[in-house]
């Protein structure tokens, strides 16, 4: 019995210390690129990606139907999440917070809170209610920008001039899930909100790389490897793109739209990424400008 009970022991201590090894590369890795990534963001411009999603979004009216389609099961998720945590968590949080940020408290934990709402919201919503939809979306704009190849490559493509009625049946998905790492690193991350201000936008920048990895799947007709090699030599401007996606869909009510057009955005970089036939080599927003120019 004695033995039982020490090999049981042994076996938890091996798998507590199996998770705080792998926590602990997870740390390594990405205090180490943090600085590199953070200088590749703001040389990319691709934040301007969101926003172009927007202007994009607003002006086809025909990439509405699946916005339109899931707003009412999306806004009551939405509201139970961000009530049910600021209900049950807020006090809580702000208890702890309030000694590490003074008079900030209440801002950060606000900030800390729609943030969990937004993580759990898109966990659920992308996986269950939103996914086929946000899928429709930037296939749909996909096609309106003429990257019929594209879509082909993970989907039928009908004939016609209505980019969403040519959708056809779905053969590849160009979306990830979360990963185990990506939820490890936010539970990780999650006491950088004790500093203030400084901690919070620390978070939500590391927060945004793993955002950012998840945007684009059918990008040329590349393996699995192909694709997260291609995702971690750009990181820094995937992390630009995660930034502000991630800010927009912390915004309550309006997470929903912003869903949309942060995937009408990824739709747009992707379209430009492969219109230009361009591998990026600079990890740069500028060098698809500069490739475009050249084409003229």
């Amino acid at each position: 019995m004695a033995d039982n009970v020490k090999g049981g022991k042994s076996r938890s201590s091996r798998v507590v210390d199996s998770v705080n090894e792998k926590a602990q590369g997870i740390l390594r890795e990405d205090l180490h690129k943090a600085k590199d990534v953070a200088y590749q963001a703001l040389k990319s411009r691709a934040y301007l990606y969101p926003i172009k999603g927007i202007a994009y979004f607003l002006s086809h009216k025909s990439l509405w139907r699946p916005f339109i389609s899931k707003i009412g099961s999306y806004l009551t998720l939405s509201a139970g999440v961000i009530g049910g945590m600021f209900a049950f968590t807020y006090l809580p949080q702000l208890a702890v917070l309030i000694f590490t940020s003074g008079p900030l408290a209440v801002f950060s934990t606000v900030v800390l809170v729609l943030n969990e709402s937004s993580t759990i919201t898109n966990l659920i919503s992308r996986n269950w209610i939103l996914q086929q939809s946000i899928l429709d979306t930037f296939d749909g704009t996909l096609i309106s920008r003429n990257a019929v190849n594209m879509v082909r490559e993970g989907r039928e493509v009908k004939s016609g001039s209505d980019p969403m009625k040519r959708l056809g049946k779905t053969l590849k998905s160009p979306f990830t899930k979360f990963s185990p790492t990506a939820i490890i690193r936010y539970i990780m991350y999650l006491p950088l909100n004790f500093i203030p201000v400084v901690g919070t936008a620390m978070f939500l920048f590391l927060q945004a790389r793993a955002r950012g990895a998840l945007v684009h799947g059918r990008l040329k007709n590349w393996s699995a490897a192909q694709r997260r090699e291609w995702v971690e030599r750009h990181a820094g401007a995937y992390t630009a793109f995660g930034f502000v996606a991630t800010l927009l869909e912390m915004v309550p009510v309006a997470n929903i739209f912003f869903t949309y057009t942060n995937t009408v955005g990824a739709a747009l970089w992707a379209a430009d990424i492969e219109e230009l036939n361009t591998n990026m080599t600079d990890e740069t927003a500028p060098t698809l400008r500069e490739a475009a120019k050249k084409a003229q």
